[in-house]
């Protein structure tokens, strides 16, 4: 039998969370929803669906709360998030154990998924150095002008399933620290973690209602986008919906961030190491059943390497162990739903009719279980390689978000950029060689917000900021980091003169410097 994660390395998720299901006194939810084990098929528990009175109960004790959390010093802030950056950090197994229950991503990548929200966290610890405004003295005789960075109001956060950790930790840390009040809106498909932030948050003395968690559908989507006193949404999921949340949201005068959907491109040179490619694609695309808005889905073969590449594919696609995710040495675990299955499935099949090439078929996901029985309502599909794409092809052009690799052959650089740059998409891509001048001129030309150069999977650190182009992003401002600072604050500038009634004398121009 193979081994699991023991239960004396991860305690039950949600021992502490003795009132689940979840139901605020402050209204009646629109209905419940079950929440699903995707490796058992599994009904583990239900979450109330909030109503839009239960959403402006929200936003009203936010309100409420957010002029002494504003007039905070950003120093007792930060030690606040340090507190929580501990709790975090004492707890991280257990919000793995519930993100695999939940999602289905095997518990080691559900590790690292919580690490990469932690850094936010620590990120944000320094919130007193990046508030910090500018002074110019005696712009004009006398007087002195300079910028500070105030907070923003009431931001809401709503995220996506695939994430059910790191996402929210992308906003609400940045949030809270720059003054905020902030409330999450989760996906109801995993929403157990979003309550063990909850829990985390209040453990390291965050004042009562900064933070709140409204679970719901789109009842509550809509009533937190259309209502008055919010002034952020920060969103992330699909292209479609990301491009309807922002413009409902500009329509109410709000500032918006829509992260959006992505199709990854990376390219492989006649001079990449091969190994290395094939490995950082292996991770890329299959890893979390290639539900990551950074999975690379097609790859680029230029010239000669197209054979070589495709046999080393094969082969080591073959070889992934699909399982359950608390399985230890699973590579790939389920995906969040029978329907989403049956969808990625179903491109699968369109792949086949559009005439591309089915070298490794994952619609039998038993044949990659490594002689171990899969459950037989888990919602598995094991990896899938298609060759012979052509870029204008469905599954070439289409987010599938699941296990399915697509291989485009081309003779030239030049045809690989062209590939690239007419897609619609624009999220992240990378480029495997060992040329300079190709790798710099990659950099520089391909037309898409984040660029790996022999990095599979191109995530830019908590430091730097997170977001694509194009179709990928509504908005402005990339997400966490620098960008996240200017998000969730107001810049505002102050003049100041003091003079003597004496030097008050009416004047009808424009100020000058003199």
């Amino acid at each position: 039998m193979t081994p699991t994660y023991s239960s004396a390395q991860v305690q039950r998720p949600l021992d502490a969370l003795t009132n689940w299901p979840h139901r605020p006194a402050d209204g009646t939810p629109v209905g419940m929803a079950p929440i699903t084990n995707p490796a058992t098929g599994e009904v583990v528990r239900e979450v109330a669906l909030s109503s839009a009175g239960m959403v402006d109960a929200a936003v009203a004790r936010a309100v409420a709360a957010a002029p002494a959390w504003a007039n905070t010093p950003p120093l007792r802030r930060a030690r606040i998030l340090f507190a929580f950056k501990a709790w975090i950090e004492e707890n991280r197994d257990r919000l793995a154990a519930v993100i695999t229950e939940e999602h289905g991503k095997t518990f080691d990548d559900a590790r690292g998924e919580v690490q990469r929200g932690l850094e936010v966290v620590e990120f944000a610890c320094g919130i007193p150095q990046l508030l910090k405004g500018e002074l110019t003295e005696d712009v004009g005789t006398g007087v002195d002008a300079w910028t500070v960075r105030q907070p923003l109001g009431v931001c809401v956060g709503i995220t996506p399933f695939n994430f059910p950790v790191m996402v929210p930790l992308w906003m609400a840390p940045m949030a809270l620290a720059c003054g905020n009040p902030f409330i999450l809106k989760p996906s109801e498909k995993d929403p157990s973690a979003s309550l063990l932030l909850a829990e985390g948050l209040a453990a390291a003395g965050l004042p009562e209602h900064v933070f709140q968690v409204v679970q719901g559908g789109i009842e509550a989507v809509h009533a937190l986008i259309d209502h008055p006193m919010v002034s952020g949404i920060s969103f992330v999921g699909s292209t479609p919906v990301a491009k309807a949340v922002y413009e409902r949201a500009s329509q109410h005068g709000k500032r918006c961030q829509a992260l959006g959907g992505a199709k990854n491109h990376l390219v492989v040179m006649p001079d990449a190491d091969l190994d290395a490619a094939v490995e950082g694609l292996m991770g890329a695309a299959y890893g979390s059943a290639g539900e990551r808005c950074m999975a690379i889905s097609v790859a680029v073969a230029v010239g000669a390497v197209a054979e070589p590449l495709l046999q080393k594919l094969r082969a080591r696609a073959a070889s992934i162990r699909v399982a359950p995710g608390m399985v230890a040495g699973a590579d790939m675990g389920p995906l969040i739903s029978a329907a989403h299955r049956d969808k990625v499935r179903s491109y699968i099949d369109l792949g086949v009719s559009e005439g591309a090439e089915l070298v490794v078929d994952g619609r039998n996901p038993a044949a990659f279980a490594q002689g171990e029985a899969l459950p037989a309502e888990g919602f598995f599909l094991g990896p899938t390689l298609f060759d012979h794409v052509q870029p204008s092809m469905r599954i070439a052009q289409e987010e599938i978000f699941g296990p399915v690799l697509c291989v485009i052959r081309v003779e030239r650089f030049e045809d690989a950029m062209a590939v690239i740059a007419q897609h619609p998409f624009a999220n992240g891509v990378s480029i495997f060689t060992q040329d300079g001048a190709t790798a710099r001129r990659f950099a520089r030309d391909i037309p898409v917000g984040m660029v790996g150069i022999n990095v599979p999977i191109p995530v830019p650190m908590a430091f730097h900021s997170f977001g694509g182009w194009k179709a990928s992003l509504f908005g402005d401002h990339h997400i966490h980091g620098p960008e996240g600072v200017r998000f969730y604050s107001r810049h505002k500038a102050v003049t100041e003169r003091w003079t003597t009634a004496a030097g008050n004398a009416s004047a009808f121009t424009m100020p000058v410097a003199r």
